[in-house]
């Protein structure tokens, strides 16, 4: 496989998981709120931004200390069980879905439940990449609904906002997350989404991020206890660490796109699609308007950008990127569906 066709195949790879987490957030949009599962009693009170933030940086400070004092399989254990937790959401939704009209209901969260302890065993005993991108696309899309019905677009908005300033502070400035980002990467939990560049890349034989050279070894942008995790060039093998200086990006055989960096700007989608009733479109099995869409089409356009600059070589901070196109998109969409900007604002 030539250079061009594996860049080429590494960005599609990465659409295709971003879609997927998309589309499947937007269709979990309905059933979700049909469920009553918003996570706070008034959606539109921007101050729920602030204390997401608040505990995302209590988090963040707690994981540091779990890895300076070996306690990684703690870590690992909790991530799993939350992971666990968000796909028992969504297959709580989508298993009778499929599956109600052919056995009873008991039967039928018999094997969502079943499916969702599956995800977990498979991710405690066979963590490959595969495994990994989909667990990553059952978490993300059930994640971002979730945090969509729970955020009226002010807070969404807000959220986004916030966390791209934060997310520049914490690559370009203070760097504590490319610490946060060495540890969570070795832990193979769906915490990013991993992106092979050879047809033999085995992420359960890969090294460790110990293995990386410092200088140009690893391109990141985050990593948090929410899944805020931004993009990662992979780690080389030993094997591969002499060409490493000579090869660049395309020399790896992986790169990783933290889930965050999806589920994030997604949660301004989920949210546009489940409290913005204008320019609604017909789409089977999707709750989807023209300010979801243009979010999520603005997601995808700062995510070419961002794959662009990691494909070169650079670390750059994800989340200004892809909630930037993400904002853009909503409001360009608001206006085209003829919503007021103090509408689309949530003033």
């Amino acid at each position: 496989m030539n250079d061009r066709t594996r860049i080429l195949a590494a960005v599609g790879v990465t659409v295709v998981l971003f879609l997927g987490i998309q589309l499947g957030a937007l269709a979990l949009v309905e059933p979700f709120t049909e469920s009553e599962r918003q996570a706070v009693e008034n959606p539109e009170d921007p101050t729920n931004s602030i204390l997401y933030v608040g505990v995302m940086l209590v988090a963040t400070g707690l994981m540091l200390a779990a890895f300076k004092y070996d306690l990684d399989w703690l870590i690992r254990l909790l991530l799993v069980a939350v992971s666990v937790m968000i796909s028992w959401y969504v297959f709580a939704e989508l298993v009778p879905a499929v599956v109600g009209s052919l056995v009873s209901a008991r039967i039928a969260a018999g094997l969502a439940i079943g499916a969702s302890l599956a995800v977990g065993a498979a991710l405690l005993w066979y963590p490959e990449w595969y495994v990994i991108d989909g667990a990553g696309i059952v978490m993300g899309a059930g994640a971002a609904a979730l945090f969509g019905i729970s955020f009226g677009p002010l807070p969404a908005l807000l959220l986004l906002s916030v966390l791209a300033v934060y997310d520049a502070i914490s690559v370009y400035g203070t760097e504590h997350m490319l610490d946060l980002a060495e540890g969570v990467m070795d832990l193979k939990i769906p915490v990013v989404l991993v992106v092979p560049m050879t047809l033999s890349y085995s992420y359960l034989d890969a090294g460790s991020t110990d293995d990386v050279l410092e200088d140009g070894g690893v391109e990141t942008s985050d990593a948090a206890a929410d899944e805020h995790t931004d993009a990662v060039e992979t780690d080389r093998t030993d094997a591969d660490t002499d060409s490493q200086d000579e090869g660049g990006t395309l020399d790896r055989d992986a790169l990783f796109i933290g889930l965050g960096d999806a589920v994030i700007p997604t949660v301004l989608a989920a949210s546009a699609a489940a409290f913005l009733d204008a320019g609604v479109l017909a789409v089977p099995g999707l709750a989807v308007n023209l300010p979801a869409l243009g979010a999520l089409l603005g997601t995808l356009a700062g995510l070419l950008v961002l794959m662009y600059m990691v494909l070169e070589g650079r670390a750059h901070a994800g989340l200004p990127l892809l909630n930037g196109g993400a904002i853009g998109g909503y409001l360009l969409g608001a206006l085209a569906a003829g919503l007021p900007i103090a509408t689309a604002l949530g003033l």
